[in-house]
Formats: C-alpha cells, structure tokens, sequence
C-alpha cells in the first residue's frame, strides 16, 4: 500500500512540474512575439479609418475623459494641463474600485495639443483599444483605453 501511495505522489509531482514549465513556455512565448504598442496602435487606427496617428479630422483638442464601461461608467472629466493618475489609490485623480486595477495603474499627461497614455508598472497591463500599452502612446479622440474592467476615451 504504501508503494502505491509513493508512486502516486510521485506522478503527482511530474504532473504539477510539467504544468508549471508548460505554463511558463507560453508566457514566454506571448512576451516575446507580442508586437510592442505603438505598432499595434498604428496598425488598429489604420484598420478603423485609413487615418495614421498623426492626423485626425480637424485636429480636435480633447477636453474631457469619460468612463464609458466599468462601475463608473458614465463620469466625465475636465481635461486641463495636468496630467490624470488613474489607479485605486485614493489621490488618485480618477479613483477606481477595480480589482483589477493597480495603485497607481495608468497616467494620461498632456503634450501640446495631443493626450499621451502610459502604463505605471500595473499587474494586468494598460491598452490601448486592443494594444497593450508599453511606453507613452498617443490616445487619439475617441479611442478606448482599457485599465482593468474600466474603459476610458477622449471626447472633444
């Protein structure tokens, strides 16, 4: 009886070990064949309307930043020259009660007329519509930026 329960454990501990090394190699896999963010963001505006990121209709300023899915869906905020903390922290300009958002998560800081995302170093990753955000990116009018379950846009 107790040989069997030896080799039971033992099969056991392959298992989980293989598991584990299995789990890893695909982590590293998605890591090292993800293409980084600003490719992506050129790649996804160019799909919705042929436009590149340097150019929108009328050059529009945004002037507010609105929450449109998540527990806060439907806040709205003034835009001015400061840059927008986004995370549960409780300075945190917009405060989220997201589990699945950092501290301190995500920052939108203003350069000229044009609104930059970046991410600060959050768990689950910051994106922009489908690209996940890996340093500054442009937030063009109108486009989501994800940060946990809440989904944020520019709007003139």
């Amino acid at each position: 009886m107790q040989g069997l329960v030896l080799q039971l454990t033992r099969a056991g501990f392959l298992l989980l070990l293989w598991m584990f090394i299995w789990s890893v190699l695909r982590i590293l896999r998605t890591d090292i064949y993800a293409p980084t963010g600003a490719v992506m963001v050129r790649r996804g505006l160019a799909l919705r309307g042929g436009r590149s990121p340097g150019r929108q209709s009328g050059k529009t300023t945004p002037r507010y930043l609105v929450v449109t899915e998540g527990a806060l869906a439907g806040t709205k905020i003034s835009l001015g020259s400061q840059p927008v903390l986004i995370g549960r922290a409780d300075d945190s300009t917009l405060v989220l009660t997201d589990d699945y958002a950092s501290s301190r998560h995500a920052r939108l800081s203003p350069r000229g007329p044009d609104w930059f995302v970046e991410d600060l170093g959050s768990t689950n990753g910051t994106y922009l519509d489908r690209s996940k955000v890996t340093t500054a990116v442009r937030v063009p009018i109108g486009v989501p930026v994800h940060v946990g379950k809440t989904v944020i846009e520019l709007r003139p």
